[in-house]
C-alpha cells in the first residue's frame, strides 16, 4: 500500500507539471501524450475496479507470474485494442487530465485502503491477491512515468522506494521468462543486452 501511494502521487504530481501545449504532442509509440498518461491512469482505475469483484481461486502467486500469464498473447488479446483502449482513456482524462489523475488517486488510494487483502479477478478470469497485484500497478506506474518525462522534457525521479520495487520486479519478470541469465550478465557489466531486449 505504502509504495503504492508513493508510486501514484509522484505519477499525479509528474501530470501536474505538463504544459498544456504538449497534450497532443508525440507520447510513446502509436500514442499521443494523452493517450499515454491515459493508459497508465489505468493503473489507477483498474485497481479501483478489480475491488469491486472476487475471485474463487488464487492463480497468480507472484508479481512476476502476473507479466508472464497476462500477456497479450498469452490471453490471445489483439494489440490494437490495447492501443484503442489508451486513446480511450486519454480522452477520459477530459479537460484537466491532472484533476481527472487527482481523482483517480484518492478513490484508488481510499479503495485500497478500505480493502484488506482480497482476492480479485483481473483480466483474463484470472484470481490474485490485491497485495500480489499492487506491485504490478507500482511497475506500470514507474515504466510510464518514465516514459512520460521523456517524451515532455520534464524533470522527474522517481521515489527510491518505488524504484526499487520496480527494479526487482523487472529482474524477478526476466528469471520468470528465462532471461535471468542474460539480464544478470547485462547487471554486471560482463555482457551488453540483446537489441530490443525486453522483459514485457
Amino acid at each position: 500500500m505504502t509504495v503504492f501511494a508513493s508510486a501514484a502521487r509522484s505519477f499525479a504530481a509528474l501530470v501536474r507539471e505538463i504544459p498544456d501545449s504538449r497534450w497532443d504532442g508525440p507520447g510513446l509509440g502509436e500514442w499521443d501524450l494523452r493517450s499515454l498518461v491515459g493508459h497508465t491512469s489505468r493503473s489507477l482505475i483498474t485497481v479501483s475496479s478489480y475491488l469491486q469483484t472476487s475471485a474463487s481461486r488464487e492463480d497468480i502467486a507472484t508479481p512476476q507470474e502476473y507479466y508472464v500469464r497476462v500477456t497479450g498473447s498469452a490471453l490471445g488479446l489483439d494489440p490494437a485494442d490495447v492501443v484503442q483502449r489508451g486513446r480511450q482513456a486519454g480522452r477520459d482524462l477530459g479537460d484537466d487530465p491532472a484533476a481527472t489523475i487527482d481523482g483517480l488517486v484518492a478513490r484508488a488510494l481510499g479503495d485500497v485502503e478500505a480493502a484488506d487483502d482480497p482476492l480479485i479477478e483481473v483480466i483474463g478470469g484470472l484470481g490474485i491477491r490485491l497485495s500480489t497485484y499492487l506491485p504490478t500497478r507500482v511497475f506500470e506506474l514507474a515504466v510510464h512515468g518514465l516514459d512520460i518525462a521523456r517524451a515532455t522534457g520534464l524533470d522527474f525521479a522517481l521515489p527510491d522506494e518505488v524504484l526499487d520495487e520496480a527494479v526487482t520486479l523487472a529482474a524477478r519478470i526476466g528469471v520468470a521468462l528465462g532471461k535471468g541469465e542474460t539480464v544478470l550478465l547485462a547487471l554486471t557489466g560482463r555482457e551488453a543486452l540483446p537489441p530490443s531486449f525486453s522483459v514485457v
